[in-house]
């Protein structure tokens, strides 16, 4: 999925809410055969876990790292270091689990830093462990330097549209000004890299089955895992599913119009209340919101940061705030924050926070030394990422014939994030062709039964495209139908919170096509 983060924000509250998959048998195993020759010294690695270092950490929270190649088609040459985190199991632990926040480019260990109340009941007998991505937070982050967003958004505004040899030129110097600041880890980033760390992962935990949760962007990890590695697959879960097929660019307006249903959703509940900064007409709420975006576009707003907070980055904290009904009054309130007195300190919140769900806003510091990652981190994995799964270059006459097109579509799907959503698309251009594996192999695969859980109301990750990867991905995929609001269920549904954790602590599967009705599952 392509998240939506500014890429001119320091990182601060770069954490997700979310739960947990889990890991078969123990620890003490023997090492497996390493996928692929020279990869034996990976493979043998065990962690050394210790007290996590960082500001505002839990104390029982541990930290470890492993080493893996930077290219693991040449695992003799250059390597690097991911890390990882886990809340420890009580008791004598049966294994591990293994999680993904989604982004892609989220945190792994902030994600299970401020996630970990979704799923501490699964540490009665399991570790929780996530990590940090190649690309991301403290595994050899990339970066595109701090206005790349800015730049992007300049050059497929009205004078690129008029001038497409300009976008195609100023895209080309962002990727460039992208692969200067990232480093030798650009060239290998993306999910098939990133599913080999996780089998590397997985022996390095002493675990000879991967359980695993996934969320949005996590799902397509698990995919591509579970046709890299089938004879390894323990319980996969799939929340939000991502789509393995279409284009970015498709995925992209998929994307904003779900957004923009979500937007008019938010709006209609938020008119109910006479504290709504839009006043109580729907129709007009929307209208104020298109109008509050193009104002702060013309005239931004001083920050406390040192920088002009935009409509685009206003366009990101109301996607972002979008995401959960549960953040809908956080919502409301940054948002009359801004509109009666601009401050700007509410939204600025939402649009730095995580990636799959933001944290409410409070006042606590960084929770990374800035010094260590990049500010622009978080957009930049995700752009690396995607464009390094997305095998589409459309050359520059396709992009010169369609960018009008492209545009105009995009804003017609959505005034609010049309934009912001095809700067992204675009800034694929200039990068290399990405990989075909995902849309050629990743299919039929032979493991076995995973869980697939669908949201009906998903503003990032349509119910459609759950339908059709578990069609892709054949016999093994069971489909959970989430009836409800939101993107993901194990956090807002306790329906789906009981189904994922009966698979993942029981292996008990719900019937294909079952569902879980709004009606009868809205968790506290």
């Amino acid at each position: 999925m392509l998240a939506k983060l500014s890429m001119r924000l320091p990182v601060r509250r770069c954490a997700v809410t979310g739960a947990a998959g889990l890991a078969l048998l123990g620890a003490g195993l023997p090492a497996a055969a390493a996928e692929g020759p020279g990869l034996d010294r990976f493979y043998d690695q065990r962690i050394e876990w210790s007290a996590c270092e960082g500001a505002a950490l839990p104390e029982d929270l541990q930290c470890g790292k492993i080493t893996v190649p930077v290219d693991y088609a040449e695992p003799g040459g250059g390597t690097l270091e991911l890390a990882l985190a886990r809340y420890r199991g009580t008791g004598d632990p049966r294994g591990s689990v293994v999680l993904n926040f989604g982004g892609p480019g989220g945190s792994g260990v902030l994600g299970l830093a401020h996630g970990g109340k979704e799923f501490m009941g699964l540490t009665d007998e399991y570790d929780v462990v996530s990590f940090d991505p190649r690309g991301v937070g403290r595994s050899s982050p990339v970066s595109c330097g701090a206005e790349a967003t800015g730049q992007a958004l300049e050059a497929t505004g009205g004078e690129g549209v008029s001038d497409p040899r300009r976008t195609l030129a100023r895209l080309r110097e962002v990727a460039a000004e992208c692969a200067e600041h990232s480093g030798p880890v650009l060239p290998h980033i993306g999910t098939v890299n990133v599913a080999q760390d996780l089998d590397v992962i997985r022996q390095a935990l002493g675990d000879r089955k991967l359980n695993y949760l996934g969320f949005s962007y996590g799902t397509r990890l698990a995919a591509v895992y579970a046709a890299r590695f089938p004879e390894k697959v323990g319980r996969l879960v799939l929340d939000g599913v991502d789509t393995l097929t279409q284009p970015l660019a498709e995925q992209g307006l998929a994307s904003v119009r779900g957004q923009q249903t979500a937007l008019e959703h938010f709006l209609t509940w938020c008119t109910e209340d006479v504290a709504c900064p839009f006043g109580q007409d729907p129709r007009k709420a929307r209208q104020s919101v298109v109008k509050l975006v193009d104002s702060l576009d013309e005239n931004p707003v001083p920050t406390d940061f040192g920088y002009e907070f935009t409509g685009q980055d206003l366009a990101i904290a109301l996607g972002q705030g979008l995401y959960s009904r549960e953040l809908w009054p956080l919502l409301q309130r940054a948002l009359a924050e801004l509109m009666e007195d601009g401050n700007t300190r509410g939204v600025e919140a939402f649009a730095t926070g995580g990636v799959a769900l933001p944290l409410p806003y409070r006042g606590d510091g960084p929770l990374v030394d800035e010094e260590e990652v990049p500010p622009d981190n978080l957009p930049a994995a995700l752009m690396a990422v995607n464009c390094a799964d997305d095998p589409d270059r459309p050359t520059a006459g396709q992009v010169t014939r369609d960018l009008g097109r492209l545009r105009t579509a995009y804003e017609e799907a959505s005034p609010v994030f049309g934009r912001i959503r095809l700067a992204q698309v675009l800034m694929c251009h200039g990068r290399p062709r990405g990989t075909d594996f995902i849309r050629e192999e990743v299919k039929d695969v032979d493991t076995p039964k995973m869980l697939l859980v669908g949201t009906r109301g998903d503003p990032a990750t349509p119910y459609r495209w759950t339908v059709e990867t578990a069609e892709r991905l054949g016999p093994s995929a069971v489909v959970l139908d989430n009836r409800a609001e939101g993107h993901t269920g194990y956090g807002s549904s306790d329906c789906v919170h009981r189904a994922i954790d009966d698979f993942l602590l029981y292996g008990t599967l719900p019937p294909s096509g079952s569902s879980c009705g709004a009606e009868d599952d809205a968790r506290p």
